[in-house]
């Protein structure tokens, strides 16, 4: 039996731009995808604390450092500048595989958006 669970997890980042008329999908500081195991073009859900909404879109690497997180295309009508998200992978694995796996999950800073 295979089973789906958290692979990584950015908690409470801000979003920094909103692009409606770029391509779909959402664009991440570099340092963050790599502290957060993520890499571009894996599909990740976001939760939107200020409005409820959750959505599922794709990554796009963003300059390391940055501290980025934008929203592109349809996806940036979910979340506007300033509102708290949290990102998140899932990895399908064996059932007792998954109670060994230890998710990645990181805290940035949500005035910078910076690895604390």
């Amino acid at each position: 039996m295979f089973i789906e669970i958290v692979k990584s997890k950015i908690h409470r980042v801000t979003v920094t731009e909103a692009n409606l008329n770029y391509i779909g999908s959402i664009t991440i500081d570099e340092e963050l995808m790599d502290a957060a195991n993520l890499i571009a073009n894996e599909k990740v859900h976001i939760v939107n604390n200020n409005n409820g909404e959750r959505f599922e879109t794709y990554v796009i690497k963003g300059e390391r450092g940055s501290g980025v997180i934008c929203l592109n295309g349809a996806a940036a009508r979910k979340a506007q500048p300033g509102d708290i998200i949290i990102i998140m992978s899932y990895a399908q694995m064996d059932f007792e595989e998954a109670k060994r796996f230890k998710p990645a999950v990181i805290f940035p800073d949500t005035r910078t958006n910076k690895l604390i």
